[in-house]
């Protein structure tokens, strides 16, 4: 029977007083009965534009009328002809401005919550689906990829469903990229990515941790020596960014990359663990996307009193994902709002907090802002308020804004086009690069952005290579 309510059904979650002090996942799931519900509010429209709003294209009202049905494996089976990691998806796709964002049911109510029976059906599987995945017969075409992110990842299994023999080389000691050094615990635990990870080795995706490509083997050598016939580079963007300005050199200041690779990956919030990371008192964070809210509830779990987002624009430009916003604030979070950081103040003594030259952070001076024209991008531009200076104690500064490609594999690889800000030039569509055979997608080519964007291009750079490869 078709669910006609305006709301969709809640995700049930922690107390927030209870998760802002330990890394479990926040959200909980749906139940069967919930996921049945909140299908039945989908309408299955003829011209399905939820699908327009999907990067990699999942076929959302079949899935979802699987579900309304009790059909939980085939809707999982129809999720995955498009996507390799429904699990991760399911978790952290920004749905509110992509599928959901197209949703019929969002003119005069909530839309239907297509992320959320996404993570319903893929868990669904993982739970119950005890057989292996049918490797795909070889067609003994090798293709290497670069980085076992989501772009790498996606385009790896959309090769190897093609029977394509395909080699993923990851610099870390384990797969997943942002997934797993990124994404904190209680947002994507890693057992979804470890689980999503073996799937793809069951389709035959050879993955090589600790491989530096640009130090160990080149895209030259791959190509040369190895006897790959196409190269996917998909290493994401991972060198962090700083304001330059005074005290970034002080004890207690960390790109946001640093803090969050040593919680997640190197598991740091738990007691045994050897990874030191500073669990401080009193936090400040600048920025405003999903890393800084990360980072900020990161600080909040490793025991922090005090958890500031200094953001120099207004809420209403926050780019963070409206859910995370929400859940940062019930965690008791504060938001700093058009502030802008002019100096990290420190101190030598930790005995002498007079002493203000270097060494430890003790807090963090910022000038007040308002919005005035729109930038070339359509945001208005924030200006300082004059003499509106102000300090806000705190022993620890997290830089959240923003990275840039790492630029080892450009710096070595003869012939690739890059930007002058690093990123990789690649053709929008097909993510062929200016190199023959060489392509390029996620991260790596337009700057930070989201796990979904980057699978999309993936997927786009797998259907290029099979494009350009089948009838060799």
């Amino acid at each position: 029977m078709a669910n006609m309510s305006l709301k969709k059904n809640e995700m049930p979650s922690q107390n927030p007083e209870i998760r802002k002090r330990n890394f479990d996942e926040v959200a909980l799931g749906y139940t069967p009965e919930q996921a049945i519900d909140e299908a039945n509010r989908c309408l299955n429209c003829k011209n399905k534009p939820c699908i327009g709003g999907c990067p990699v294209k999942i076929h959302i009202p079949e899935f979802i009328a699987l579900v309304a049905q009790g059909k939980f494996e085939e809707a999982y089976e129809v999720i995955t002809l498009q996507s390799s990691l429904p699990a991760v998806c399911g978790r952290v796709c920004p749905q509110e401005s992509q599928c959901e964002s197209k949703c019929v049911r969002g003119i005069k109510g909530e839309p239907v919550a297509i992320g959320r029976l996404e993570r319903f059906v893929a868990d669904y599987h993982n739970a119950n689906f005890k057989g292996k995945v049918k490797k795909p017969e070889s067609n003994g075409i090798k293709v290497a990829v670069i980085g076992a992110g989501p772009a790498g990842l996606t385009c790896a299994g959309d090769l190897a469903k093609k029977g394509y023999e395909v080699t993923v080389f990851e610099a870390l000691h384990v797969a997943g990229g942002v997934l797993v050094y990124g994404i904190p615990e209680f947002r994507l635990p890693k057992k979804i990515v470890e689980k999503e990870v073996e799937t793809l080795r069951e389709l035959g995706v050879k993955i090589e941790t600790n491989m530096v490509i640009g130090k160990i083997l080149s895209v030259d050598e791959l190509v040369d020596e190895y006897g790959f016939k196409a190269v996917f580079i998909g290493s994401g963007a991972g060198l962090p960014k700083f304001m330059n300005i005074p005290g970034e050199q002080l004890k207690g200041v960390y790109s946001a990359n640093e803090f969050l690779t040593r919680v997640n990956l190197m598991k740091a919030y738990r007691e045994k663990c050897d990874t030191p990371v500073m669990k401080a008192k009193k936090v400040a964070v600048v920025g405003g996307g999903n890393v800084a809210m990360d980072a900020a509830r990161c600080a909040m779990r490793l025991g922090a009193d005090e958890v500031y987002i200094v953001y120099r624009r207004s809420l209403e430009e926050l780019p963070a994902r409206h859910e995370e916003v929400e859940h940062a604030m019930q965690e008791g979070i504060e938001f700093k709002l058009l502030t802008s950081p002019t100096e990290i103040l420190g101190y030598n003594n930790p005995d002498d907090k007079k002493d203000t030259r270097n060494g430890f952070v003790s807090g963090i001076k910022c000038v007040k802002m308002t919005l005035g024209e729109p930038d070339e991008k359509g945001r208005r531009k924030p200006v300082v308020i004059p003499d509106s200076e102000y300090v806000i104690d705190v022993d620890c500064v997290i830089m959240a804004i923003g990275t840039s490609p790492n630029p080892l594999i450009k710096s070595t690889t003869a012939g690739l086009a890059t930007y002058d800000w690093g990123g990789i030039v690649a053709d929008e569509q097909t993510g062929l690069t200016s190199r023959e055979n060489v392509y390029a997608g996620g991260d790596a080519v337009t700057g930070a952005a989201t796990v979904i964007l980057a699978m999309g291009a993936g997927k786009n750079a797998a259907t290029a290579i099979h494009e350009k490869l089948k009838g060799k």
